[in-house]
């Protein structure tokens, strides 16, 4: 019996919870980061909740991403690695198929902002 409330107290302790269903992402908006979206196209390649578009099976869906574990496979899901892999996928991961678009920091945020608030 002990040994079962020291193994729960030990999981209870080193938070057996989810992830959060959002994350903040400083300096991002997610309004206009939904609108940097649809002007760069990306449902040519993913599927978005709330973008208007085919979507398509090119790169994953991009759903629930606040609950991820990486970014591109490659990076822990923070919001500093989304921004980065946003930024410039090919420097992080030469081997991806997604493109350098030219995002810059600020739209990177935002994006990031917008993707953390999709379920």
């Amino acid at each position: 019996m002990r040994h079962w409330c020291l193994l729960f107290l030990i999981f209870a302790v080193t938070g057996c919870s989810e992830k959060p269903q959002t994350m903040q992402v400083a300096g991002g908006d997610a309004a206009r980061g939904k609108a940097s979206i649809q002007r760069y196209g990306c449902v040519a390649c993913h599927t978005i909740p709330g973008i208007a578009g085919h979507g398509s099976n090119v790169g994953p869906p991009l759903t629930k991403m606040a609950l991820r574990a990486y970014v591109g496979g490659v990076l822990p899901n923070t919001p500093e690695d989304l921004v980065r892999w946003l930024q410039n996928p090919p420097e992080v991961d030469p081997r991806t198929a997604m493109p350098n678009l030219g995002v810059s920091e600020a739209e990177a945020k935002d994006i990031a902002a917008y993707l953390y608030t999709l379920k």
